[in-house]
Order: structure tokens, then C-alpha cells, then sequence
């Protein structure tokens, strides 16, 4: 079984990525900060910013716990601008992403993929977003520091590869993790169209988010590439043609959108890695 060590396995996402990977063979070692809860897979309690620990759990250098392992899935940071103070925010997960990037290239680990944020794309979008549906062609905008830190991390990761040609890492820009019980505050959404317009009404089922992990832990290239992230379609009942002449009537579509469609395109993970969302919350409410 490939051995996958994963960080923030008892976060919203992390937990969700566990279960996936285990399911399909994987064999799972969970390293975080937090925890046990829900113990699904070995645990080790890391703290990311001691560098010295993230290199001894991906080298295969805690008892019980030894090598090789074949790839990293990085999901643990502070999750969201305005849980901490701003710098605090920036002092916890820009370095351990550093150490978790280079504590695996010391290892000889070439298969790595993190977790990005839909929050490079410009959100709240307080200013418009340059079209939609939003891509990755345009070049990241943060608005936080929590942004400012991921587009850092994604700095960071393109370099690891310029450096090693043969290392593949993938940034996922994952959008609003849910779980189904989420999903029952869904229809109030319909209220207001200005109470999500901060991410265009996108969302990403957790389980949705774990299989677009494990295909682009499976999908074989070099480099680095970012994905965004989302279900097929958004939160509202309500048409995009609707919600964008109300909340942004000045932004151009590139193309003709469909009524209810994600307004963060996932056309790149489904042209290259194979995803196709399973999940919607208009089947589970």
C-alpha cells in the first residue's frame, strides 16, 4: 500500500481525506497539532513549525511510525482569514508549509499535494473578480494575510519544483468546506444575494475535496499546477444570470453559463486530474 502521510487529519477537510484514502488503500499516517478524536488512521501529534519534527515523521524517523513514505498531503494550517491575529495567521502556516515542503524534499518524497485556498482569487471580492467563471489564468489577488500566505505557499511550491524537475506538486484552491449537516442552512441563502457573494456562491462538499485529493495524489506529472476546487454547482436556487446582474452587473462572462454551474471553474481538476464532483446539497437536503 502507498504510504501517505497526512497533516491536519482532524480538521474539517483532513477527515474527510483520511476516510477517502483508506478506503482506496491507502496506508494513512496522520500527523497534527490537534487531536485524537475520530481516530481512523496511526496519529502522531507534530507541531509543523518545528521543523525537526515535520523531517523525522516524513523520513521515517518516530518509532513505530518508519519509512518511506511515498507522498504528503499538507491540509493543516490556521483555515480561515479573521480566526487569529493577522500575523499570528501568517507566523503558523507560512512556515510550516516551508517545513513540510522542504521536509519532504530532504526525504526524497516527489508526490506532494496542498491545500491552497480560493481566497488567492480576490475574495470577498470587494473588487470584482475580472470575469466569471473565475480560473487560474489570471494572476492570484489576495486580500488577507491568510491569502497572502497561501499564495506564499504556492510560490514556494513552483520553486521546490524549479529546482527538482522531477517532483510533481499540486495546490488545491479548495472553496467553503461543507458536510452534509451543513447543507439544512443552504436554502436561507436565497435571502440575499450579497450573503455569499464573497466567493460567487461556491462551496466544496468535504468528500468532493478528498477525491480531488487522491486524484491528484494518482494523476501522474512533474511540476507545479494549481486547481480550484468546487462542487458543480453553487449554493443558490436563485440563476447566475440573476445574482450576477444584482451583485456584480459590470463583470463579464467568457462564456454562456449555465443557471446553476460553479462560479470558480473547475474545468482545469476535471481536464487534468480526472475530477468530477459527486455530491450536490440540492440531493441531501
Amino acid at each position: 500500500m502507498p504510504k501517505v502521510v497526512v497533516t491536519g487529519g482532524y480538521g474539517k477537510l483532513g477527515r474527510a481525506c483520511v476516510r477517502d484514502l483508506m478506503a482506496h488503500g491507502y496506508d494513512v499516517l496522520n500527523i497534527d497539532i490537534a487531536g485524537p478524536r475520530d481516530q481512523q488512521s496511526p496519529f502522531v501529534r507534530v507541531d509543523l513549525t518545528d521543523y525537526g519534527q515535520v523531517y523525522a515523521a516524513l523520513s521515517g524517523g518516530i518509532d513505530e511510525h518508519p519509512g518511506p513514505v511515498d507522498a504528503v498531503v499538507h491540509l493543516a494550517a490556521i483555515p480561515a482569514p479573521g480566526m487569529n491575529p493577522n500575523a499570528a495567521i501568517f507566523k503558523n502556516n507560512v512556515p510550516s508549509s516551508y517545513n513540510v515542503f522542504e521536509a519532504a524534499r530532504r526525504a526524497g518524497i516527489k508526490n506532494v499535494v496542498f491545500a491552497s485556498s480560493e481566497t488567492v482569487l480576490g475574495l470577498p471580492f470587494d473588487t470584482p473578480p475580472p470575469y466569471v467563471p473565475v480560473d487560474e489564468e489570471y494572476f492570484p489577488r489576495p486580500e488577507s494575510a491568510y491569502s497572502l500566505g497561501k499564495l506564499l505557499d504556492e510560490t514556494m511550491a513552483a520553486q521546490y519544483c524549479r529546482w527538482d524537475p522531477a517532483l510533481k506538486m499540486a495546490g488545491l484552491r479548495f472553496s467553503n468546506v461543507m458536510d452534509p449537516e451543513d447543507y439544512a442552512a443552504f436554502p436561507d441563502f436565497d435571502k440575499d444575494a450579497h450573503l455569499r457573494k464573497w466567493n460567487l456562491w461556491a462551496y466544496i462538499d468535504a468528500r468532493d475535496g478528498a477525491q480531488c485529493i487522491r486524484r491528484a495524489l494518482e494523476t501522474d506529472f512533474t511540476g507545479f499546477e494549481a486547481f480550484i476546487v468546487a462542487n458543480a454547482d453553487g449554493v443558490m436556487t436563485r440563476p447566475n444570470a440573476d445574482l450576477m446582474a444584482e451583485v456584480f452587473p459590470d463583470v463579464p462572462a467568457k462564456r454562456p453559463l449555465d443557471p446553476h454551474e460553479t462560479l470558480l471553474s473547475i474545468d482545469k481538476a476535471r481536464r487534468m486530474l480526472g475530477y468530477q464532483p459527486e455530491h450536490s446539497w440540492r440531493s441531501e437536503t
